[in-house]
């Protein structure tokens, strides 16, 4: 009898223990989305929570940083402990890039049946973070960790067309190295095609990276709005040409748009 009892009781400690936790999680949600200023009776009737069970609740959020109180008004707001879970999961999305994209790149090579490439923006180059190498007979010169300069590959191109004016800026100053004849070099030429790329939505490498490889390529955006990486379909110059973009350009756009929104960007236009 004495072993039942201590069991419910313990039961019941463990039932009270979450239900204080789902109060405080909802009180937490109440600042959403805009984090203005609510006192403990605004919490109360917003929340429907009695006033001392509240005010308990603020002060726990409080000792750990989760909220913050406004000396002067004794008003709370969210505080630097959400903030920094907020880091965390945003630094999150972005060092788990590549495992998010793989099964999207892979359903896309699956899809077209030419090599499709994820590279990943970096200050000076973008990088091949993965390949899924389709069924053609000539092999994309290009391993994982390989780099692209931004001026003479599909996807580099994407993702400087969408980037800021200052970083697009500190590219363009740079002497831009050929690696082929079609390479652009001229940075007026280079600035007309970036245009041209942030108005359709996509570049095209003609061959202008590899000698007998073209490329489509689409950006992939984050939660702040910023090109971080790039889908690409890469192949040889008769399987890829500017005459079959209707074939592979809105599946690419599909692609790169379904691993932006895992990074939980948001199209404003949709």
């Amino acid at each position: 009898m004495h072993k039942l009892h201590f069991k419910l009781h313990k039961m019941q400690q463990q039932k009270n223990t979450h239900r204080s936790l789902e109060k405080a999680l909802e009180i937490l949600l109440s600042f959403m989305p805009y984090n203005q200023e609510m006192g403990t009776l605004e919490l109360s009737e917003r929340s429907g929570f009695h006033k001392s069970t509240v005010s308990r609740l603020l002060h726990v959020l409080e000792s750990y940083g989760f909220l913050q109180q406004n000396p002067q008004n004794r008003k709370f707001t969210i505080g630097p402990s959400i903030v920094e879970l907020g880091g965390a999961f945003n630094q999150s999305l972005n060092s788990h890039l590549i495992r998010i994209a793989i099964p999207h790149i892979d359903r896309l090579r699956n899809t077209l049946g030419e090599t499709v490439v994820l590279e990943v923006g970096a200050p000076k180059n973008t990088i091949i973070g993965y390949m899924a190498e389709g069924d053609g007979p000539i092999r994309i010169k290009g391993t994982v960790g390989g780099r692209h300069w931004y001026h003479a590959a599909a996807g580099a191109k994407s993702i400087l067309a969408f980037s800021t004016l200052e970083f697009r800026e500190g590219i363009l100053k740079e002497k831009m190295i050929p690696c082929t004849s079609n390479t652009m070099t001229d940075r007026k030429m280079l600035e007309d095609e970036l245009e041209r790329i942030k108005r359709q939505g996509f570049s095209f490498d003609n061959e202008e990276r590899n000698v007998g490889i073209r490329a489509f390529g689409c950006p992939i955006f984050n939660h702040e709005k910023k090109p971080v990486a790039a889908v690409v379909v890469a192949g040889s110059s008769q399987n890829i040409t500017w005459d079959k973009r209707s074939r592979f350009v809105p599946k690419i756009k599909d692609t790169a748009a379904e691993i932006s929104s895992c990074l939980l960007y948001e199209d404003g236009n949709s």
